[in-house]
């Protein structure tokens, strides 16, 4: 943004918001940053105001059903762009298999050549690869890497990221805290889709649908109907969040990036959007009701939502697409193309005996060439006029003629098509990326250390559902942090998924007292969590919410503490099998497909069901799958089948299945026992199941 345009946006913020707003006059602004889902939705953005815009390759991004861009699109896209101060992020940002590797480290590269500012990335594995490949190309965790806290960005930093994208359930509170000792930026979502489920931690469309979330291809299930005893059908699916109303808040608490959601929408949506917030941002002021009702016009479901922003979560949250919304819905002008334009000042110097020199500066570039040494006129010199005309022609680039100067010496003859050159020369290093290109990148794969171990693990909802029977079967038990007791037969405690800041020092207190009890082993599903496992001296084992799906992410997990970890049950036995290191693998129990920040309860019946531990939610086609009530009055959602494969011992084994986790959610002491006699049995049980 130019000096002359922010100064302009002073005055009209201090006319229109007056002196209360004025406080904030010293506060940097954040980065605008918006979406692009083709290569038209990026000019849509770039004309919008965008400071920024994120993208992805036609591979590896959790968006894989937009238009997206090829490699050819990077680098003219990204150098239009950069001609208009824009910087350029791509999402690498789905989990990747051992095989994928190679083959990420390749598109981080071309991403690289073309000048992209940063990679946006969510396997912990995937990132530390490119950190070692690419240590000058900044990462920014994706909020699929379930980033939560302070305590996750400090872990974020030792891999090699710059910024973190806050979860979307962060409240004003949590995200003030997170920008006063982060070691990272801070990017927030505030405006666009809202799931409903923590980003990174849903399996419900991929162990449901066979369509993974975590692979781009989310199935969108939580927009579906359920059967409820109220008069909401949908309880999973929430209004669309805007936090518009709210950007001198997001000013004040010091946010480094604001992000609007869309890639999958149309570059009318885009551009329309973007010069809403583009407004806002400059006048540093929240939106008025008529800017409300114009972002609702555009696109809602039952309007918009900031209730984890104000902590103020419940069913007003809830919102699906409706008739009224659709028929409402503005018809934007159709986007044609970019029609802003960059001013470029140029300076040439031709003189007799020396080579041609252009000087152009526009945006933030400037450059100088030269081109070959002038001819003596044999008979008529080239005319001032007509050089400028041929240094000046900019058509076809995104520079608009500024100043233009020309010191040029008598007698000269310049022929058109080196004028030409000249020209075409300095607009092309004005847009050149600076880097130096790398031709091929030699990956070396970091394997994890140590081995599969022959081990039997269980976690269990509650000390009563542990049997004499567990007791003797299992190595270690774990139970929630929270339902810890000691005597019970558990040694280890299972830290809550998510841990706030403003809950950390109660979570810390509660593992001190376990400590204290017996307890000697956590298992953390967040990066995050680590600190506060090594600070209680428990040893610390990886869960599946950890997303591990590649040999990468074993070993930089290891490389933070953690001593094993279970490996993700969206993996087949083939890719469990090549992985190795000292991994685990679920081979019985209903697997947590969400983790909620909202209590569902009041929404398919009342509270009481919640706190009674027996919640289900009944899909339309009369599939029951059982709610459970977590830390901090979060909800679970679990699968409706148990995963279990007791009569396939030899295939287990076949793949080096030997660390075996068992989860127990719902099951009554009975049927515990035969879940383990059907184990020790290498026998099938007698009800319907899901396999790996």
């Amino acid at each position: 943004m130019s000096d002359k345009h922010s100064n302009a946006s002073e005055s009209r913020r201090a006319a229109i918001c007056g002196a209360a707003d004025l406080v904030l006059t010293g506060k940097p602004l954040p980065e605008l940053l918006a979406p692009a889902g083709s290569p038209l939705a990026l000019e849509a953005a770039i004309e919008g105001g965008a400071d920024a815009v994120y993208f992805g390759g036609v591979r590896h991004n959790a968006r894989i059903s937009a238009v997206n861009f090829t490699p050819d699109d990077l680098p003219r896209c990204i150098a239009l762009a950069h001609a208009h101060g824009v910087k350029m992020y791509q999402t690498l940002n789905t989990l990747a298999t051992d095989r994928e590797l190679s083959e990420l480290i390749e598109d981080a590269r071309l991403a690289y050549n073309a000048g992209v500012d940063a990679l946006i990335v969510a396997d912990l594995g995937v990132a530390a690869a490119i950190h070692r490949a690419l240590p000058d190309l900044p990462l920014h965790a994706s909020t699929q890497a379930s980033g939560h806290s302070t305590a996750s960005a400090f872990e974020l930093q030792k891999l090699g990221f710059c910024r973190m994208v806050c979860a979307r359930e962060m409240s004003l509170d949590d995200l003030r805290a997170f920008t006063a000792d982060s070691p990272l930026e801070a990017e927030v979502f505030v405006h666009g889709a809202l799931c409903v489920c923590h980003s990174g931690q849903c399996l419900f469309s991929s162990l449901v649908g066979g369509r993974s979330g975590n692979r781009g291809e989310c199935a969108q299930p939580c927009r579906l109907a359920f059967r409820t005893d109220s008069k909401n059908k949908y309880p999973l699916s929430l209004k669309d969040l805007s936090l518009a109303r709210h950007i001198p808040e997001l000013i004040d608490a010091g946010v480094a990036s604001l992000k609007i959601e869309g890639r999958m929408k149309s570059p009318e949506y885009v551009l329309a959007v973007t010069q809403v917030f583009r407004r806002l941002l400059d006048e540093r002021r929240g939106a008025t009701d008529s800017e409300m009702a114009y972002l609702a016009s555009i696109f809602s479901r039952d309007g918009f939502t900031d209730g984890y922003f104000r902590r103020d979560i419940g069913s007003h949250m809830l919102g699906v697409r409706r008739e009224q919304d659709k028929s409402s819905t503005r018809s934007l002008p159709p986007f044609e193309g970019l029609t802003r334009r960059v001013p470029l000042a140029l300076s040439a110097t031709i003189r007799a005996g020396e080579p041609m020199r252009l000087c152009a500066s526009g945006g933030k570039n400037a450059v100088e060439v030269c081109g070959d040494v002038p001819e003596a006129a044999l008979n008529a010199a080239s005319e001032y006029d007509a050089v400028l005309r041929n240094l000046t022609k900019l058509g076809g680039t995104p520079y608009t003629l500024g100043d233009a100067t020309l010191t040029l010496d008598d007698g000269l003859f310049l022929p058109v098509s080196k004028l030409n050159a000249l020209r075409r020369r300095a607009i092309a290093a004005l847009m050149q990326s600076e880097r130096t290109p790398i031709d091929n990148i030699c990956y070396s794969p970091e394997r994890p250390r140590g081995k599969r171990q022959r081990l039997t693990t269980a976690r269990f909802t509650s000390p009563s559902q542990i049997t004499p029977a567990a007791k003797q079967y299992f190595d270690l038990i774990y139970l929630p942090l929270q339902s810890f007791e000691p005597n019970s037969g558990a040694r280890g405690v299972i830290l809550p998924p998510v841990i706030f800041d403003s809950e950390r020092g109660r979570v810390a207190e509660l593992l001190s007292r376990a400590a204290k009890a017996g307890a000697t082993d956590a298992l953390i599903g967040n990066i995050g969590h680590i600190s506060l496992a090594k600070s209680a001296e428990l040893n610390i084992h990886g869960d599946f919410r950890l997303n591990v799906t590649n040999f990468e992410t074993v070993r930089t997990l290891q490389t933070l503490g953690v001593d094993d970890v279970i490996l993700s049950p969206e993996l087949t036995l083939p890719q469990i099998r090549d992985i190795g290191g000292d991994t685990g693998v679920i081979v019985y129990g209903r697997i947590p497909l969400m983790i909620l920040e909202k209590c569902i309860g009041k929404d398919i019946a009342d509270c009481n069901v919640c706190k009674s531990g027996k919640m289900t939610l009944t899909d339309r086609r009369g599939v029951d799958f059982p709610v459970m009530r977590e830390f901090e009055h979060r909800n679970v959602i679990y699968n409706s089948l148990p995963t279990c494969m007791s009569d396939r011992a030899d295939a287990l084994e076949g793949a080096g299945v030997i660390n075996r986790h068992f989860i127990f959610s719902t099951e009554t002491p009975s049927e515990i026992d035969r879940v383990i006699a059907a184990y020790k049995n290498k026998k099938p049980l007698n009800t319907a199941v899901r396999r790996i």
